[in-house]
């Protein structure tokens, strides 16, 4: 009896400490960023050349032939035969949701490597654009639209030859991009070390730079479809995305993703500055170095996928920690949610707000953060260092 009481008593105060870890804020703001995902998902998948309502939609979504297929979801994830379904779900699962899903990858990697990127600087105005990985991951994928926009790759391994079109490697290539960026930023900020602001600074050299090189692409590019394809790839655009895009990113946001919640102790020592974390054993450097890869590649990731979509990587950490605090391991759980939340609610602005025409979602997602920050630097008498 006493052994069961100590058991009994043990899991309540384990209940109890992850509740207090966990805290009603946090809880709160998964909670209600769920569900302007659910809505907005909903709204998504309802508007279309095909009306559909919303009850509609909802048993389209919520079809269990569809939802508990395996040869269904074979399709979706693996690119198998898609097997006989009802009109509205294959309209539903087959063309809208993609575009969600899509979406919600995104807002995970762009917001969580904001938050990344604001740890190793320290600053909470750094972003994925501001050090350079947006623009060298663009800049990389124009290159490859403009230059080599159909060659084909063959790669030779021990069990067999892989053969690769060039669309298929974007994520590859963007990531490469994004990776050579950020090793030149970490190269120009390199003093016998770095420091945060010297990265920063760096960074928007870089950024400034290969901007400017990504508009010059235009002048090489003959083909008006490629142009547009490619100012759809630098203002950042959900349109026209579907399984092969959710193919191609979801792997990398699992990794990622994955990676970034283990790393969360790692993110909240560098937060104690340079000294502090060298004195707690860490390597500074090699940490800083680390987990910079890990926000490169969850950008990089997204921006094969979507685009350039400025600004989620930046408002998003400063509005998770305005509510949770600087606790990483609360505030990549945060992000987990509030960046798919806001991606998906700018994605049904995108598509509706001036309906039949679609505006790229970076408009949006611009729109929306210029006016946030400007009301921060009104009421705040203090932004920059963390």
């Amino acid at each position: 009896m006493a052994g069961s009481q100590a058991t009994g008593a043990d899991v309540l105060t384990r209940r109890e400490r992850w509740l207090g870890w966990v805290g009603g804020s946090l809880f709160t703001l998964c909670l209600g960023s769920l569900a302007v995902v659910l809505v907005g998902g909903l709204l998504q998948a309802s508007f279309g050349s095909y009306s559909m309502t919303l009850a509609q939609t909802w048993r389209a979504v919520f079809n269990p032939d569809v939802i508990f297929n395996w040869y269904v979801w074979e399709a979706f994830l693996f690119g198998a035969e898609l097997p006989e379904m009802g009109h509205d779900s294959l309209i539903v699962w087959h063309m809208r949701l993609p575009r969600v899903f899509v979406g919600i990858l995104v807002g995970m990697n762009l917001a969580v490597s904001g938050a990344i990127f604001q740890a190793v600087t320290r600053n909470e105005l750094a972003s994925p654009f501001i050090l350079g990985v947006s623009s060298g991951a663009g800049l990389m994928i124009l290159l490859t639209l403009v230059v080599l926009p159909s060659v084909t790759i063959v790669v030779p391994f021990l069990v067999g030859t892989f053969v690769f079109n060039t669309s298929q490697l974007l994520p590859v290539l963007a990531a490469l991009g994004g990776a050579a960026a950020f090793l030149v930023v970490y190269a120009i900020a390199w003093k016998n070390g770095t420091s945060p602001v010297r990265l920063v600074l760096a960074g928007v050299i870089v950024s400034t730079v290969f901007g400017s090189l990504q508009t010059a692409m235009f002048f090489f590019a003959e083909d008006i479809g490629i142009v547009q394809s490619a100012i759809s790839w630098t203002t950042g655009s959900l349109t026209g995305t579907d399984w092969k895009e959710v193919r191609m990113i979801l792997p990398w946001t699992v990794l990622s993703m994955g990676l970034a919640l283990v790393s969360s102790r790692q993110l909240n020592v560098l937060l104690l500055g340079e000294s502090t974390a060298s004195s707690l054993g860490m390597n500074v450097e090699k940490v800083r170095f680390a987990l910079s890869g890990v926000a490169v590649l969850a950008a990089a990731a997204s921006i094969a996928a979507a685009g350039i979509v400025g600004f989620v990587g930046l408002i998003v950490p400063h509005m998770v920690r305005n509510i949770v605090g600087s606790d990483y391991r609360k505030l990549v759980i945060g992000c987990l949610f509030v960046g798919p939340a806001l991606m998906v609610a700018a994605d049904v602005g995108a598509r509706l707000a001036l309906s039949p025409v679609q505006i790229p979602v970076g408009i949006v997602t611009g729109l929306i953060g210029g006016p946030y920050f400007l009301y921060l630097m009104r009421t705040q008498d203090r932004m920059g260092e963390i």
